[in-house]
């Protein structure tokens, strides 16, 4: 698949206490990792309370704007719990037990009293079907390439391995990006000077993602400035090969990023 026809990929992290710094957000650097290993990448991320007016908002938002968005927390049964209220106003439909969700719960408590408050667990939007939890086998669900799993990584990381791989495999890339790139030193190694270079490879080079990275002593004396792309790594090598003929042409010292 090319870059071109890839769906763009987005997550929303749910939970006040992540925004108070209750609890460390456990999510992104391991979903971002799982994606590379497949050759996809995240686009965005948005880390969002416990709102529900918010919530909803920001689901219109994404399902208008065609995204894959892979969603963490707030799909419990307690009131603080706002995410299936949330996307049930962003897609209008009512919730309802999912009679999917319903069979799982009561295999998960055959043992035990199943009460209408652990059914509330598969109430879910109307029309959604259900991401299968092999933790504890309360699910999670989906709906408009929009996926909710629990908040705890235990459960939601390997629900959503499991839907990387069976709705995206098609888009995993055989060969993974690589990104490549030189350290620029001395006088004349800053962002603003080099900026209509940026410009012509960025546009000379669409399918691939260029990166400008100052580093800076701690006494805030620039060290060096880091200037690479990243994509297939054909196209990377290329475009590579053209910063450091333009930086040749500019007589500004450099070497190769280890």
């Amino acid at each position: 698949m090319s870059e071109l026809n890839m769906p763009t990929f987005g997550a929303v992290i749910i939970g006040d206490e992540i925004l108070s710094g209750k609890r460390t957000d456990k999510h992104f650097s391991w979903l971002a990792g799982v994606m590379a290993q497949r050759g996809l990448r995240l686009s965005w991320v948005e880390y969002l309370g416990d709102d529900r007016a918010r919530l909803a908002s920001v689901f219109k938002r994404t399902r208008a704007a065609g995204d894959v968005v892979f969603s963490f927390g707030g799909i419990g049964n307690t009131p603080d719990d706002h995410t299936r209220q949330a996307a049930a106003e962003a897609f209008g439909e009512p919730l309802t037990l999912h009679p999917d969700a319903e069979r799982e719960i009561r295999a998960r408590f055959v043992a035990e009293e199943v009460t209408p408050q652990r059914l509330l667990l598969g109430t879910f939007p109307a029309e959604s079907a259900i991401i299968p939890n092999p933790f504890n086998r309360i699910p999670g669900f989906m709906m408009h390439q929009h996926y909710f799993v629990p908040g705890f990584p235990q459960m939601s990381h390997p629900m959503l391995e499991w839907v990387l791989d069976t709705y995206y495999s098609a888009y995993f890339n055989r060969e993974p990006d690589v990104d490549r790139a030189i350290l620029l030193t001395g006088d004349g190694a800053y962002e603003s000077a080099l900026l209509d270079l940026m410009e012509r490879i960025v546009a000379a080079y669409p399918d691939l993602r260029l990166f400008s990275l100052p580093s800076l002593t701690n006494e805030g004396v620039r060290r060096h400035l880091e200037l690479g792309v990243a994509g297939p790594a054909a196209r990377v090598e290329l475009a590579l090969q053209e910063i450091i003929a333009d930086v040749d042409r500019r007589k500004l010292a450099w070497h190769y990023r280890d």
